[in-house]
């Protein structure tokens, strides 16, 4: 007997629907937190069917068109889920209204319809975007490398390196798994 569409799926019946080991959707979970399946008592996992299609969306993007997770994840922050949801779907139509939507959005502003203002209000987007800094890349005074004898590290290298821990401890429990 067949669920209906609108009935939450175990685990095991996303994972062989979708061709996917278990454990790369728990991992999935870490990496995008757009992926929330309801727990019940022992750690059960019942994905909605919302959330079957927000991890088809991301494996097509990830095992057939071959981007990274921090590519999907930028893709998510920048469009949404219902971008990949789409994808996952096959539903171009609405992948290049939600494309289009977003060109729409960034178009500027012309002169005259600008919000005019002193330089402190706090109005629209910000005049400069903050750049990602990698290693000391486009640093301020305060950031960047240190001295090899200082007893600091700057905030972008010691949020690359909580990132890199994250990353080891993952793999670690995954290699503990199988074991």
């Amino acid at each position: 007997m067949d669920k209906s569409p609108d009935a939450f799926r175990t685990i095991s019946e996303v994972a062989e629907d979708l061709d996917l080991p278990q454990h790369v959707l728990r991992f999935w979970e870490t990496r995008f937190n757009q992926i929330k399946p309801m727990k019940r008592g022992g750690g059960r996992r019942y994905y909605r069917p919302q959330d079957v299609e927000l991890i088809k969306g991301i494996r097509h993007m990830l095992y057939d068109q071959g981007y990274t997770i921090k590519g999907v994840q930028k893709l998510l922050r920048e469009n949404g889920n219902h971008f990949l949801v789409a994808i996952g779907n096959g539903n171009m139509a609405a992948v290049e209204a939600i494309s289009q939507r977003k060109q729409a959005d960034q178009v500027p502003l012309t002169p005259a319809s600008q919000p005019r203002g002193g330089d402190d209000e706090l109005v629209g987007q910000p005049r400069v975007k903050p750049s990602r800094r990698f290693f000391g890349l486009g640093k301020g005074d305060e950031e960047g490398p240190v001295a090899p004898d200082a007893s600091k590290l700057s905030r972008d290298n010691r949020a690359l390196l909580q990132e890199a821990l994250f990353d080891l401890l993952e793999c670690k429990r995954l290699l503990d798994q199988v074991r």
